[in-house]
């Protein structure tokens, strides 16, 4: 069962912004749905190292030039990454799509082959 086998990193935000996420397993797949309004396709980074997958998003503004701030709360930078380990996935056939602010990582899950050998006992000869 992945619950047993998933986990979260320490830092869950490694930037100041929310990124609200679901993990769950369906149709042989682990799939992580990631929560990101204001970011683009392009502000997204994906990658996976022996089962570890890391999202970051990372946003730069373009100050206008014309403008002279009086006061600024909107940020014109911010990242966030969050990593989580999935165990045994098929690094090779991971998917990810992005609409309408949600993201969709899919990754399907390696079948389990059986490693456990018995020993036969010999006779003392």
């Amino acid at each position: 069962m992945l619950t047993n086998r998933l986990f979260f990193d320490d830092n869950f935000f490694k930037g100041e912004e929310n990124v609200k996420c679901d993990v769950y397993e369906k149709d042989g797949k682990v799939v992580v749905e990631m929560e990101a309004p204001g970011y683009t396709k392009d502000d997204i980074s994906i990658s996976i190292d022996k089962g570890e997958l890391s999202v970051s998003f990372e946003k730069k503004d373009e100050e206008e030039e014309n403008k002279k701030y009086i006061h600024r709360e909107r940020r014109s930078y911010s990242k966030v990454t969050r990593t989580f380990y999935l165990g045994d996935v098929s690094e090779e056939e991971i998917d990810a799509s992005f609409r309408n602010g949600i993201l969709v990582v899919s990754c399907p899950k390696t079948k389990q082959v059986e490693t456990k050998k018995t020993i036969s006992i010999k006779d003392f000869e």
